[in-house]
C-alpha cells in the first residue's frame, strides 16, 4: 500500500497543471451584525453536487469552473441562508463576500457536503453541538467529541482517563489532543505516556472543535491512533464578561472575560483589522470527599489577533494556569464493604499534587502567489507535575505505605509550517498541502518512596530526558469527478530518544545507571474517499496508518527494535446523511489494528505490554430538530476489541468499553430561555485480562438551565440529577490494607467514586 500510495502522490505532484480557461469563485462569509468571518458555513452551487465550508477564517473557494451563471448558496446553523448569483467569464478569478444575518436555530440549514478540511467527517455533528451543547468546563469540551468518555481519578487535579472507540486511552496514550496548534498530550511523562491536561483551557474562550477518528489524516502523527481534536480560541470576543458560579462542596468559579479593543465593529473599517482580549478565571472546591480536596486552579489568557498586510495576519497567544489539590485517591471495594472506610473516604488522605503550565505561541500567515498559504507557528511551554499517589497502600512498604512521588519538570519547544494550494490537474481541483514540523521535550523526571508527602525513603528512577520528533508529511486531494473526491497522504516522523539517569534494580536492590541514545522512524500513509451521492447524502471510505510512541526510558531499556513506534492500521466505511431535513446521522464501521498496546506505567517506573490487539465496531450520531425550538441528540458506540494471540477468555482488553452512549433533549427558545437534560451511559467491562474483575458500568442524567438577555445570564447546572452511585474510575489492582495480614494482598476492584448530585449557580453580566 505505502509503496502504491507514494506513486500516486509523485504523479498526481508530477503531472502538468491545467488551468487556463477554468474559473475560481472564492469568497469570505461573515456575520452580518459583528463582520467577524464564520468558519463551518456550508456553501454551495446550487445544480451542482458536492459542495465546502468556509474554514477558520471564513474562507471559501470553487476552482475548476467553466464559465457561465451560478448561483451561490451559505447555509448555517443559527443564520438566515444567503444566496447570490455570481456571472463567471472564462479563466475569471471572482471573489465574493457574504454577511449571513442570525436566525432561529434549524437544523434544515445544515448541509453534508464535505468540508474543506475533507477527512473531518464529524464537521456537520461537531458544528451541531457547539451550537446546542452546554459547556462550563473543560471536561465538557471534551465531552464534545462524539463517543469520547471521560474519568476523573484524583479530585480534578490530573488529567481525566480518556475512553474511545474501544480504547482506555488512559491518560492520552491514544488520543491527540491540541488548542490553537499547541500540543497538549506530554511525551514520556512522568506519570504516564501522553498525558493530556487540559485544565489549563478556559471553555468560555474555546471557538472551534474540529473531531477526527482513527489514524487517516496526515496532519497528526503521534498519539492520533483512536482519534484526535483539535480546539481553537476565539480570535475575538463579542462582548466583555464576568461571571460568578457558586455550588455545593464549597465550590466557586470566578471569571473574567475583557475585550482590549472595544467593541468588534470600530475595526470594519479599518485596512488592518486586529482584536484582543484577556480571559481569566479561578476555581475552589472542596468537593464530596470525607477528606476536604482544597482544590484551587488559575487560567490565564492573552491573545491577538492583526492583519499586518493585505497578505499576512499573526496571532500572539500567552497563556498560564497553575494548580494544587489534595485528593483521596481510588479505595479498594473492601475497605467500603467491611466498613472500614465510607464511599467517599480513603486510605492514605495524603495524596494529592501541583501543576502548572505557561504558554506562548505565535502564528504567522500569509498568502503566496498561486492560491497558496504558508501558515508557520512556533511555540514554548513550562511544564510542572507534582504528584503524590499511593495505589497499593501497603503492599511494598508494610510500615511507610507504598506512597510515591512522581515529578516532571519540562521544557517545550516546537516549530510547524504547511504550506497549502488550490491548482487544477486535468480540469479538476487539487489541494495541496505540504507540512513539517520539530518538537523538542526537555525534561527532568523522577519517581521516589515518600511518606505522608514529607519525607523521601528511595528513589525508583530519575533523569533527565530529552526527545526530538521531525516530522514532514505531503496532502494530495483531488476532485476526481464532480460527486467523488480522493484524499491521500504519507506521513514522515523521526524521533530521537535521550534519557540520562537512574532506576531501581529489584534484583540488586540497588540505583543502576539507565543511560542511552536511540532514533527510530515510522512512515505513515493514508488513502481516503469521499462520495457526494445526493445533496443529502455523503459516503466515505477511509484507511491509514498511524502510531504512538512508548516512553524513552522504555526505550532506552529495550533490546527490541520495534518497540519504539507501534504501529496502528485502521480503516473504516460509513456515510453522513439526512433522511429528513432536520434530521442528520453520521454512522461509520471501523476496525483498527494495534501492532503493540505499549504504556507506561508511571506508577512502577515501566513498561506495560499486552502485546498486538484488534478492534471493530460500529459508531452512530443522530442529531434531530423535532421543534423549532427543541432538539434531540444521540451518539450509540459498540466496539469489540481482544489481545491477539492470548487464549480464549483471558484476552480481554483491561477496562476498554463494548458499548457507550451519550445524549439528550435541548431547548432553545427566541426569548432567550435555554435547557438541557442529557444523559451518559457505559457498560459493564473487563477490568483484567480474564474478566474476573468487573468495572461498573453507570447510567447518569445531567440537567443545565440558562436565562440570557442581551446583558446578562442567569442559570444552574446539575450533575447526577437521580443521585445514583457510580464508579468513575476503576482499575485492579493488587493491595494491602494496613489492618490486613503482613504478606497478604487482595487483587479487586478499586475505584474512585463519581459525584452525587450537585447543584451550581450561575450569574453573568455583559458588557
Amino acid at each position: 500500500m505505502l509503496r502504491w500510495l507514494c506513486v500516486v502522490l509523485l504523479t498526481l505532484s508530477s503531472l502538468p497543471l491545467l488551468a487556463q480557461n477554468a474559473g475560481v469563485i472564492r469568497g469570505v462569509v461573515a456575520d452580518s451584525a459583528s463582520g467577524q468571518p464564520l468558519p463551518g458555513v456550508g456553501v454551495r452551487l446550487l445544480g451542482q453536487p458536492g459542495g465546502t465550508a468556509s474554514d477558520a477564517l471564513g474562507n471559501f473557494r470553487f476552482s475548476g469552473l467553466p464559465a457561465g451563471t451560478y448561483t451561490l448558496q451559505a447555509t448555517a446553523l443559527g443564520y438566515g441562508t444567503r444566496t447570490q448569483v455570481v456571472l463567471l467569464k472564462a479563466g475569471e478569478s471572482r471573489t465574493i463576500s457574504l454577511s449571513l444575518p442570525t436566525a432561529a436555530l434549524s437544523l434544515r440549514e445544515v448541509t453534508v457536503s464535505q468540508p474543506r478540511d475533507v477527512n473531518q467527517s464529524l464537521a456537520a455533528i461537531s458544528h451541531i453541538d457547539q451550537v446546542l451543547r452546554p459547556v462550563s468546563s473543560a471536561q465538557d469540551l471534551l465531552r464534545l467529541v462524539p463517543g469520547l468518555f471521560i474519568a476523573q481519578h484524583a479530585g480534578g487535579g490530573k488529567a481525566e482517563q480518556i475512553f474511545l472507540r474501544g480504547f482506555d486511552c488512559d491518560h492520552g496514550t491514544d488520543f491527540a489532543v491540541s488548542i490553537d496548534g499547541l500540543p497538549v498530550n506530554m511525551v514520556s511523562h512522568a506519570h504516564g505516556q501522553g498525558y493530556a491536561d487540559f485544565h489549563f483551557v478556559i471553555p468560555e474562550t474555546v471557538d472551534q472543535l474540529r473531531v477526527y477518528k482513527g489514524p487517516y489524516t496526515a496532519r497528526f502523527g503521534d498519539f492520533a491512533t483512536a482519534g484526535a481534536g483539535e480546539f481553537t480560541t476565539k480570535t475575538s470576543l463579542e462582548h466583555s464578561q464576568v461571571k460568578l458560579e457558586l455550588g455545593q462542596f464549597d465550590t466557586r468559579r470566578a471569571l473574567v472575560l475583557l475585550d482590549l479593543l472595544g467593541h468588534n465593529d470600530r475595526h470594519l473599517l479599518s485596512k488592518k483589522p486586529e482584536s484582543a482580549y484577556l480571559a481569566a478565571e479561578y476555581n475552589f472546591t472542596n468537593s464530596y470527599f470525607d477528606q476536604k480536596q482544597h482544590f484551587n486552579r488559575f487560567n490565564g489568557l492573552a491573545k491577538y489577533t492583526g492583519q499586518l498586510s493585505e497578505r499576512t495576519s499573526l496571532m500572539v497567544l500567552g497563556s498560564h494556569f497553575t494548580s494544587r489539590w489534595d485528593a483521596s485517591g481510588q479505595i479498594p471495594e473492601r475497605g467500603v464493604r467491611e466498613g472500614l472506610i465510607s464511599r467517599y473516604g480513603s486510605i492514605d488522605p495524603t495524596e494529592g499534587g501541583s501543576t502548572s503550565r505557561t504558554n506562548a505561541s505565535a502564528v504567522l500567515t500569509t498568502g503566496l502567489p498561486h492560491d497558496a498559504v504558508l501558515r508557520q507557528q512556533v511555540y514554548y511551554s513550562k511544564y510542572d507535575f507534582s504528584l503524590y499517589s499511593n495505589f497499593t497502600f501497603y503492599l511494598q512498604d508494610p510500615v511507610n505505605g507504598d506512597e510515591i512521588h512522581q515529578t516532571d519538570d519540562r521544557h517545550l519547544l516546537g516549530y510547524t509550517a504547511t504550506y497549502d494550494r488550490d491548482a487544477q490537474l486535468g480540469g479538476r481541483g487539487l489541494h495541496s498541502t505540504l507540512g513539517a514540523g520539530t518538537r523538542n521535550d526537555f525534561s527532568t523526571l523522577g519517581l521516589f518512596h515518600t511518606v505522608r508527602r514529607d519525607t523521601r525513603l528511595g528513589t525508583i528512577t530519575n533523569g533527565r530526558l530529552y526527545e526530538r520528533n521531525l516530522n514532514a508529511y505531503l496532502d494530495e486531494t483531488l476532485n476526481l469527478t464532480e460527486r467523488l473526491t480522493l484524499n491521500g497522504s504519507v506521513r514522515l516522523d523521526v524521533f530521537t530518544f535521550d534519557f540520562r539517569g537512574q532506576l531501581y534494580d529489584t534484583t540488586a536492590a540497588a540505583l543502576t545507571p539507565l543511560r542511552g541514545r536511540k532514533t527510530r522512524a515510522r512512515v505513515s500513509p493514508k488513502l481516503n474517499a469521499y462520495y457526494q451521492l445526493t445533496p443529502a447524502v455523503q459516503l466515505f471510505a477511509r484507511s491509514g496508518f498511524g502510531f504512538h510512541s512508548n516512553d524513552a526510558r522504555g526505550v532506552i531499556r529495550s533490546t527490541r527494535a520495534d518497540n519504539a513506534l507501534p504501529r496502528a492500521i485502521g480503516y473504516e466505511v460509513g456515510s453522513t446523511f439526512k433522511p429528513r431535513p432536520s434530521l442528520v446521522v453520521n454512522a461509520a464501521l471501523w476496525a483498527l489494528h494495534l501492532q503493540d498496546e505499549l504504556v507506561y506505567i508511571g506508577d512502577a517506573g515501566e513498561v506495560e505490554s499486552a502485546g498486538p490487539t484488534r478492534r471493530f465496531g460500529l459508531d452512530v450520531s443522530v442529531r434531530y430538530q423535532l421543534t423549532k425550538a427543541l432538539f434531540a441528540d444521540a451518539d450509540l458506540n459498540y466496539n469489540h476489541g481482544r489481545q491477539v494471540g492470548a487464549p480464549a477468555g483471558a484476552n480481554y482488553i483491561p477496562l476498554a468499553p463494548s458499548f457507550t452512549s451519550t445524549g439528550g433533549l435541548t431547548l432553545k427558545r427566541p426569548g432567550g430561555l435555554n435547557a438541557s437534560l442529557r444523559y451518559r451511559y457505559i457498560d459493564d467491562r473487563p477490568a483484567n485480562d480474564d474478566g474476573s474483575i468487573t468495572a461498573r458500568g453507570y447510567f447518569l442524567l445531567d440537567a443545565v438551565v440558562n436565562y440570557t438577555k442581551s446583558r446578562f445570564q442567569v442559570g444552574a447546572t446539575v450533575e447526577n440529577l437521580l443521585n445514583v452511585e457510580w464508579n468513575q474510575a476503576q482499575f485492579a489492582t493488587e493491595t494491602r490494607l494496613p489492618t490486613e495480614p503482613l504478606g497478604s494482598s487482595v487483587d479487586e476492584l478499586h475505584f474512585t467514586p463519581g459525584t452525587p448530585f450537585f447543584l451550581k449557580l450561575n450569574a453573568s453580566v455583559f458588557f
